[in-house]
């Protein structure tokens, strides 16, 4: 078991283990889910920090995300799900994303999606994050 008591991370021994996440996650009940909205790289007054830098970008992204989810009554390891969006073609510039993002979640390797898309809702965008989070 990884991350919160209810959730088990499963990683395969067929499949390659190559990867740094989980193939799946397993939750048990009595459980309370939590779906977040796509973290965005906004500022308190709602603009786009880290113009331009991927990075900078992920960086207030999983900040919002950990915030919204302290909110919510959860933390990063109560997450069994995330879907990370990167606005670019470049594998490269998911690549750079994605170290950022998984460096949040540090042991807690829960499946996630990473895709690169055409663009995102929010002037200058390049990266969003959402979440399914799982609590007992």
């Amino acid at each position: 078991m990884a991350g919160a008591a209810n959730i088990q991370l499963v990683r395969s021994g067929v499949l390659t283990d190559q990867v740094d996440y989980a193939y799946a996650a397993v939750t048990s009940a009595p459980s309370r889910s939590i779906y977040t909205a796509g973290a965005c790289p906004l500022d308190a007054e709602g603009n786009t920090v880290a113009v331009g830098d991927y990075a900078g970008q992920a960086e207030q992204v999983m900040r919002n995300l950990a915030t919204t989810l302290k909110e919510a009554g959860a933390a990063l390891t109560d997450v069994v799900k995330t879907t990370v969006y990167v606005a670019s073609s470049e594998q490269a510039d998911l690549v750079v994303t994605w170290d950022v993002v998984r460096s949040h979640f540090t042991e807690h390797d829960a499946p996630s999606t990473l895709l690169g898309v055409a663009c995102l809702g929010y002037d200058h965008q390049l990266v969003e994050v959402e979440a399914v989070a799982v609590i007992a």
